[in-house]
């Protein structure tokens, strides 16, 4: 079963989101520069984790076709004998 790309996508941002702000605000930044740098960091981490969910499931879709392949393989070849 394939995961979920946009609620984890959303999580991973959201989580770099205030990491990134409190990375700022302990910095002493301006908060309008924490807030810029917190929204840009968090798109780039919703983009890399959009990109590496879908790489997860195509593997993960992958080896479920290959799992059905080779059920039905021994199913054919075992009737057959």
């Amino acid at each position: 079963m394939p995961l979920p790309v946009r609620s984890i996508a959303v999580s991973i941002a959201v989580i770099f989101f205030f990491g990134l702000s409190l990375v700022g605000c302990i910095s002493g930044l301006p908060p309008f520069t924490c807030c810029k740098r917190a929204i840009a960091g968090a798109a780039l981490a919703y983009i890399a984790a959009t990109w590496a969910v879908k790489a997860i499931n195509s593997i993960l879709i992958n080896a479920m076709i290959t799992s059905q392949i080779n059920q039905q393989k021994e199913k054919d070849s075992g009737g057959k004998g």
